[in-house]
């Protein structure tokens, strides 16, 4: 489980940060060489995340999308300095919430 939670994490800032580097390319007039390595930072993305365990790929990138709303509004409050209000929290806290129930549930 720690292996899972490590990989997520990883791939969820890789997930953020590369296209945090295009956002700031394209909308904030930064050189293209910072889109080129928020593009590689992305493909970066895309192979940790099939360092997953679970055998299912929709499951495993439905529940990597809780995982990346907390690491979105974290990095939106660190990096950018947008603190998120209460709402925010709640929001991230319950798409979490669904992701550990889809990665957990008892199945046959």
């Amino acid at each position: 489980m720690i292996k899972a939670i490590i990989l997520f994490i990883l791939a969820g800032l890789a997930e953020v940060g590369g296209g945090y580097l295009v956002w700031l390319w394209l909308r904030e007039g930064k050189p293209f060489y910072w889109g080129i390595f928020g593009g590689v930072t992305l493909v970066i993305y895309g192979i940790i995340a099939t360092f997953q365990a679970f055998p299912s790929f929709g499951r495993v990138y439905a529940a990597y999308g809780g995982v990346f709303i907390v690491l979105s509004v974290l990095w939106g409050w660190w990096i950018d300095k947008k603190t998120p209000d209460l709402y925010d929290w709640i929001g991230a806290g319950i798409c979490l919430i669904g992701a550990l129930v889809m990665l957990f549930a008892p199945r046959q």
